[in-house]
């Protein structure tokens, strides 16, 4: 008999075994985030309403046609030793005729995505901090966050390396310019 030898994994192909493999309770999400494994609860209501509220809004109003998905997982490049991020936004919005989600494995590239939404919740520094590094590494054009705790909406735009280099924050009951493909002003008086 002959003995199978396997090559050693290194610890950040290690993690990623692990994050793969685990099995969340229903409605609970697992993210890989800058070598973190994040585990978040189901979010709450007012949560979900935001959200609601901007898709209809990009339906309505947006110059450009978009598809939205509000738990497709992308994988993004990661920094340092880390294995690639495994991010899951609040949502995803992509120009319908680019048929980003027809196909995708439950982890998908983020090419050809044109915004990310994230709304906080119980752990708003991850989406404020961590996430927008994940989403500029991996070059979304917009990162929308809504941030419930400061009632503000920030835009960022200009990814650059690890951050993006533009950012508009307005405050909750104030609009907020959405350049293109979107090309219309989100209100945000709703929000409050």
């Amino acid at each position: 008999m002959t003995a199978v030898t396997h090559e050693p994994l290194t610890p950040a192909e290690g993690l990623l075994e692990i994050f793969l493999a685990l099995d969340t309770p229903e409605g609970f999400r697992a993210e890989l985030i800058e070598g973190e494994i994040v585990v978040t609860p189901p979010p709450d209501g007012d949560h979900e309403d935001c959200i609601g509220l901007i898709v209809g809004q990009v339906h309505r109003l947006s110059g450009t046609d978009m598809q939205f998905s509000g738990n497709k997982g992308l994988m993004l490049k990661s920094g340092g030793d880390c294995p690639k991020n495994h991010v899951i936004p609040d949502g995803t919005f992509a120009p319908t005729e680019r048929r980003l989600y027809r196909g995708a494995d439950s982890w998908m590239p983020c090419d050809g995505v044109a915004m990310v939404l994230e709304v906080t919740s119980t752990k708003p520094q991850t989406d404020s901090e961590a996430k927008r590094r994940c989403y500029a590494r991996g070059g979304i054009p917009l990162y929308l966050l809504i941030d419930r705790e400061a009632s503000s909406v920030t835009l960022f735009s200009d990814p650059e390396k690890d951050d993006y280099r533009e950012h508009w924050t307005r405050p909750f009951g104030k609009p907020l310019a959405l350049p293109g493909p979107f090309s219309f002003d989100l209100e945000t008086a709703d929000f409050l």
